[in-house]
């Protein structure tokens, strides 16, 4: 190929690239595309090497750690080819497709599989494999645009607008969210095969190679396995042909054919393990935003109310493109409020979305690059921005990688529109025309590494990110759970009393504020009856759980946890209370939910003995080694109760037996 272009060079008189650069003052290394393509790789990678001693966060264990699919290895791929995403976590159908229209994106699951099967659960291996991918995107990114704007002319802004786009989008502090969390791979996989896919086409489109064409479809197939959202290419490739090239509408067509039967097949396979239906949205908020609480239930969102929701949520994302300074991985209700139209910030940003569409459509028959950028960005957004259908939240920094290309794309043609306006007329742009911006780029890019450098170490474990990410999104319902649920966790490992007891009284006060802003969050109810439960203050835990069994009958683990918080109870009550009364109750109490727990039984036995009550003692002790024949202490109590009640024989029978079981017991019941 590379004697293919000089031959065409000498036929056509055209200046190689780097000696049309050098013609104009251009160092070496601005057409050195290796070079960059390297050095950009490189930047976007190093970024990212203070999360590869991170451990997974947030919806990891979703994905991996917690899938069973995913645990198994190579063996656990057929299940994820032919279940929701979800379903692996869930373990049982209809919770997979919680949100609408259910999730397949089984590329990444088979990644994290055979990960699991090569390495073992190691977050390591993750973070190292997200960063990679992600230098690698970034790579193929300016690869692409050095090929719709034809860098084998050699102009300028075919080098300056791949390198300043590469730079903005390797170093955007936004992107912290996707890389640093190990589930973000297939953000990264998606917008990479997207990417690699366009740049495949267009080297079958310049190249005269239609064998390209293949690779082009098979890549983008691998991109939409990873995520649905690569979809939306759809409609960028046949944008990208008619803004950068004088192909006829018929070569367009062409080119854009791969894809199109790409997601042709993508979408049968879809369609055959999810079905047809997308499913109405869910009236679980954490599931669907756009409802609200009002006179004791759950609505929806008005029309007016959903959609200026919706655009405030749009002005909030191009806030944060342009300035990602305060970030948080939860905007969950009600981080973002119910909102209506007379906000003038909903207006600000409809205004300014019209405006971006205007502006785009009238330039698009002047093939206006910064009219792709913008098209880009709202084509790549509007499968995300909830305008068309529900995504289980009101906005997301993750889904943002993609849109922001096209962010990163603008700045850079309107960089290079400020750098040759400086030029005399009538003459080609020189480098020093370049180098304000070049050094405002610096500039950016520098204060953007620092602030995603900065970023990461929140991604370190779920404690520290939901810890710091709380003082960013204190209205979030889903935030104060995960906080409270996450401090219970973490109390458990703690030695000092008093530390121990502060943890979940903080657990609490977070808990309960999820609850004022979700009056109908059962698990929020769960996590509260756990944390009033490990305090001893049972009623509290009681009626925390039976509010969660109130909102859902069928909810086990909170029917569980009930049952084990009457045992608690029963045993602080005859044991350190000496109230065998409510002992009893309550151990009755627990026995009505776990009929046939054998430390309920257990203490039953202990609490009639002690009452006196022999007959029930050897009662509840025979069904506690029914219960569990394998606890030696049973039969040791068994044989106690059997002896108190005058029966020696069958009191050392089952006295012996539990020593045989356990050669140890005999000298720990002397101490005794």
């Amino acid at each position: 190929m590379a004697k293919r272009s000089k031959k065409a060079n000498k036929k056509t008189g055209a200046i190689p690239p780097k000696a049309a650069a050098a013609s104009q003052g251009f160092p070496a290394w601005f057409s050195n595309k290796r070079a960059v393509a390297w050095g950009l790789f490189a930047l976007s990678f190093l970024l990212y090497a203070n999360t590869l001693t991170h451990d997974y966060a947030l919806d990891d264990a979703i994905v991996i750690y917690n899938n069973m699919f995913v645990e198994d290895g190579v063996s656990g791929i057929p299940g994820i080819l032919s279940k929701d995403t979800f379903y692996g976590f869930f373990r049982e159908e209809g919770k997979a497709s919680l949100v609408a229209g259910g999730r397949y994106r089984p590329l990444t699951l088979v990644l994290f599989a055979l990960e699991v099967q090569l390495f073992g659960k190691t977050p390591f291996v993750g973070h190292l494999s997200n960063g990679l991918l992600y230098g690698l995107t970034t790579a193929v990114l300016y690869l692409l645009l050095l090929k719709i704007f034809n860098a084998s002319e050699g102009k300028p802004q075919a080098f300056f607008i791949p390198l300043a786009a590469g730079v903005l989008f390797a170093v955007h502090p936004i992107h912290t969210e996707v890389v640093a969390n190990i589930k973000g791979c297939d953000e990264i996989v998606a917008l990479l095969g997207s990417l690699a896919a366009l740049y495949y086409s267009f080297r079958a489109y310049r190249e005269n190679r239609p064998a390209w064409n293949v690779i082009a479809g098979l890549v983008f197939f691998l991109g939409l396995m990873s995520k649905e959202n690569a979809i939306t290419f759809l409609a960028v490739t046949p944008l990208a042909y008619y803004c950068f090239t004088k192909a006829s509408p018929g070569v367009i067509v062409h080119q854009a054919a791969p894809f199109v039967v790409a997601a042709a097949v993508f979408l049968a396979i879809r369609f055959s393990v999810l079905g047809f239906s997308l499913s109405e949205p869910t009236m679980e908020m954490m599931n669907n935003p756009f409802i609200k609480a009002e006179g004791g239930q759950y609505l929806p969102f008005t029309a007016e109310e959903r959609f200026a929701t919706v655009f405030y949520t749009l002005g909030k994302y191009i806030l944060l493109l342009f300035f990602p300074i305060v970030l948080t991985h939860d905007y969950y209700p009600r981080q973002i409020g119910v909102m209506d139209f007379g906000d003038w910030s909903v207006w600000l940003s409809l205004v300014v979305y019209a405006a971006m569409l205007v502006y785009a459509l009238r330039k698009l028959p002047k093939r206006d690059p910064v009219s792709f950028a913008l098209l880009y960005y709202l084509a790549t957004l509007s499968i995300v921005s909830n305008l068309f259908f529900p995504v289980g939240t009101h906005m997301a920094e993750r889904l943002m990688f993609m849109p922001s290309v096209g962010y990163c794309l603008l700045l850079a043609i309107l960089g290079y529109r400020w750098a040759v306006a400086r030029k005399p007329k009538g003459k080609a742009p020189a480098f020093r025309q370049f180098t304000p911006v070049l050094g405002l780029l610096l500039v950016v890019a520098l204060a953007y590494s620092v602030r995603t450098v900065l970023r990461n170490p929140a991604w370190k474990d779920n404690y520290t990110l939901f810890t710091t990410d709380i003082r960013h999104s204190p209205n979030s319902a889903k935030l104060r759970n995960a906080v409270g649920g996450e401090l219970v966790t973490q109390s458990l490992s703690v030695q000092d009393p008093a530390r121990k007891a502060a943890m979940l009284n903080q657990a609490i006060q977070h808990l309960k504020e999820a609850l004022r802003i979700h009056p109908a969050y059962k698990n929020a109810y769960l996590l509260l009856g756990n944390a009033y439960n490990y305090l001893q203050q049972y009623e509290n835990a009681i009626e925390a759980y039976k509010n969660a069994l109130a909102l859902d009958p069928d909810y086990s683990e909170a029917r569980r946890n009930l049952g084990i918080t009457y045992k608690d109870a029963g045993k602080y009550f005859g044991e350190q209370k000496r109230d065998l009364n409510q002992a009893i109750l309550y151990l009755n109490q627990a026995r009505e939910i776990l009929p046939n727990e054998y430390e309920v039984l257990r203490l039953l036995g202990v609490a009639h003995g002690i009452k006196g009550d022999r007959e029930k003692a050897v009662e509840y002790f025979t069904l506690a080694t029914q219960a569990d024949p394998a606890k030696a202490r049973g039969w040791y109590d068994l044989g106690t109760a059997y002896l108190n009640l005058g029966n020696t024989e069958l009191g050392q029978q089952y006295r012996r037996k539990a020593y045989e079981m356990d050669p140890g017991l005999k000298a720990e019941m002397d101490k005794e």
